[in-house]
């Protein structure tokens, strides 16, 4: 992933912070174009689209804003974090799902149970305490 393909913008960052806050662009956000990286191969481009992540947009770019700390470096640098998390995710492929049976001693114990949950259930009905 090269460096022409993250886009960052330093803004304002909301929340307390006095003065501060009104006056320096401390926070960071930061774009990468998921859908149009030349550096991402078809698979991982795939799996990071198909994440249901709301930070990326309808056209498949990232869009993470980090406002976490006081100093525009430290945003940037948890932001630049932030986007390798995310792009780590995508890297590894999820381990197929290998469909299983339960075994014949499991079904036998799942019933079992059932049966006893059913007379403690069906214990619990009116009794006729004249007797």
């Amino acid at each position: 992933m090269g460096e022409d393909e993250i886009v960052e913008r330093f803004v304002r960052a909301s929340g307390p912070g006095g003065q501060n806050v009104n006056k320096v662009s401390t926070a960071v956000e930061l774009r990468f174009d998921i859908a149009g990286s030349p550096s991402l191969d078809e698979a991982v481009r795939a799996r990071l689209l198909a994440r249901r992540d709301r930070r990326v947009t309808d056209a498949g770019v990232l869009v993470i804003n980090a406002q976490r700390y006081r100093t525009q470096e430290r945003n940037r640098e948890d932001a630049r974090a932030r986007l390798q998390a995310f792009l780590d995710a995508g890297l590894h492929a999820p381990a197929p799902r290998i469909a299983t049976r339960p075994s014949r001693a499991a079904k036998r114990r799942r019933l079992d149970e059932k049966r006893v949950r059913g007379d403690v259930k069906r214990g619990r009905g009116r009794r006729d305490w004249s007797e």
